[in-house]
């Protein structure tokens, strides 16, 4: 089927702001009488406030308001607090202040006094894991699925690991098929530890929010990935019903899925602003981003694989222990198990987990959460095994690529469809692989030529959701879009499905979005490369 506008070229109506800077971002709001904001963060990576003394700060002219933990809602322990008496790493928001100017509230933060009692803090999950090792809380060390628990490791669990990581009781495990026999049948073994890093992912517009009352309604103006998907928690952190929600999200920064949901710092502006009657921006520097914006968890692993002599995965003994960070972070490990269950299709497999709490800064989604971190662990150790086993490195993959028949995950579930195999023929076709393989290791010098592959996998596709268009006298198509603009035009992408369907011209259409009372459609939220998938099928349903 041939198509006027889908797969054309095009130019987003927002483009022109982006590149002559007339973009607004969250920071770039002024309203009447505005007052700036700006937060005490914790020096100490675990803590309790034992007083807080503003005093001084409070005498300062120009300076209107101090906020603490106690004037806010408090959340279930394991969620991220707006701010807290029980810092639980360095950077933690123990106190906001509000003044006519930024440079006055950060001067007025500088001479409020916190009492501190230090707390035990760790940093290493598994100096958590030893028996009396220190935790970084103290309701439990442990995120499972039933909630926070302890759990500690036998010294005899450390002492036998040797030089590979040690392995304990876990948070959740799940297996499937016979693991032992699959290891009895396999012509080769392998069984290495990895480590995986956390990261900040810097996101270009820290997370800065400006805010405002009208009697019950609060007006937000942020930076998320997401724009109506936001407004059920954004409600919640608020304390008030969606209904009593504006939300502006004209434009994000980037997110990387650390903005995919309200964050709770956006509470800090919504509370300076209902106590003082009065509007308040936060803006958060680059510092500050760093220290509570959000991390990809850290990854200690251990894998054990079997092989059949052409490369066949018999069996997989998988052990992840996460570097959590304080609060719920991420189930990155779970979705790096599924991940090898899917990509490599094992006869059987048997999955442990374990989501340490560390005194380190909060975690979360990051692209592709735990695909991405076992890709980067595991697919050197398949060219391992191939060099073992004197096997290709594309023959290794291709034997155990899903297809559209593949099991996924520990119940072993179907996929709608998946072309692993094809991808891997076509990738070799086009880079020629058999021919280009016969340089790898060939030096020049001090050169030497090296060729690899490598692959990895994510999940996208959700149910649709709304759409909602509207044509006007004057000719004009109105699409209403609730995607967020996280700055890969999907808002727009998806939205030219309508104008295709009605066979209007793209100069005829109008996206109405960023903004709530817009009347804007519910749409997924903007995360896991899923928003054109989605909200494609949504618009044309509208």
């Amino acid at each position: 089927m041939a198509y006027t506008l889908l797969g054309q070229d095009f130019v987003p109506p927002d483009i022109r702001a982006k590149v002559t800077g007339g973009a607004k971002y969250a920071e770039d709001f002024r309203a009447e009488g505005m007052l700036f904001c700006r937060v005490l963060a914790s020096p100490l990576p675990h803590a309790r406030v034992r007083s807080i003394d503003a005093t001084e700060a409070l005498a300062m002219p120009g300076v209107v308001a101090v906020l603490t933990a106690d004037e806010v809602p408090s959340f279930p322990a394991h969620e991220t607090p707006i701010l807290t008496n029980e810092p639980l790493y360095v950077g933690d928001r123990i106190c906001a202040v509000a003044a006519r100017s930024e440079e006055l509230a950060q001067e007025a933060i500088d001479r409020i006094k916190v009492e501190y009692e230090e707390l035990p803090y760790v940093i290493d999950p598994l100096a958590s894991l030893f028996p009396a090792g220190p935790d970084a809380r103290t309701d439990g060390n442990v995120v499972t699925p039933q909630g926070l628990k302890s759990i500690k490791w036998t010294a005899g669990d450390f002492a036998s690991a040797g030089d590979a990581l040690p392995m304990g009781a876990p948070g959740v495990e799940w297996s499937f098929g016979d693991v032992e026999a699959g290891f009895a049948e396999a012509q080769f073994v392998l069984d290495e530890s990895f480590v995986t890093a956390s990261l900040s992912h810097q996101c270009l517009e820290p997370r800065s929010c400006m805010a405002y009352w009208q009697g019950d309604k609060v007006f937000v103006y942020g930076s998320t990935q997401s724009q109506t998907a936001v407004m059920p928690n954004l409600a919640r952190l608020a304390g008030v019903e969606p209904d009593n929600v504006v939300y502006i999200g004209e434009f994000c920064g980037g997110g990387f899925g650390s903005k995919i949901n309200p964050y709770p710092a956006m509470g800090v502006p919504i509370y300076m602003a209902k106590k003082t009657g009065m509007p308040v921006l936060m803006r958060v520097s680059r510092a500050e981003e760093t220290l509570f914006g959000s991390s990809r968890p850290a990854f200690q692993g251990r894998i054990k694989m079997g092989f059949r002599a052409d490369g066949r995965v018999t069996a997989v003994d998988l052990f992840i222990v996460q570097q959590n960070g304080p609060y719920l972070g991420g189930g990155d490990l779970g979705g790096a198990a599924g991940a090898v269950s899917l990509v490599y299709q094992p006869l059987a497999m048997r999955y442990r987990g374990v989501q340490v709490s560390t005194n380190t800064t909060p975690t979360g989604a990051q692209r592709g959460p735990g695909q991405n971190q076992i890709a980067a662990a595991l697919e050197p150790l398949i060219d391992k095994a191939a060099k073992e086993l004197g096997l290709d490195r594309v023959a290794i993959r291709r034997v155990n690529a899903a297809n559209n028949a593949a099991k996924y995950d520990s119940q072993q579930g179907p996929v709608t469809s998946a072309y692993q195999r094809e991808a891997l023929e076509r990738g070799a076709a086009a880079f020629e692989w058999e021919t280009r393989r016969q340089r790898s290791g060939q030096t020049s010098g001090s050169k030497v030529t090296g060729l690899g592959i490598g692959q990895a996998f994510h999940a996208a596709g959700r149910g649709g959701l709304d759409g909602i268009v509207r044509l006007t006298p004057d000719g004009k198509l109105h699409i209403h879009c609730g995607v967020g603009n996280l700055g890969t035009f999907s808002y727009a992408a998806t939205s030219r499905v309508a104008a295709e369907v009605l066979k209007m011209s793209w100069d005829n259409c109008i996206i109405e979005r960023g903004d709530s009372r817009l009347g804007l459609p519910f749409s997924s939220a903007q995360s896991g490369s899923n928003t054109s998938f989605t909200m494609t099928r949504a618009t044309y349903a509208g």
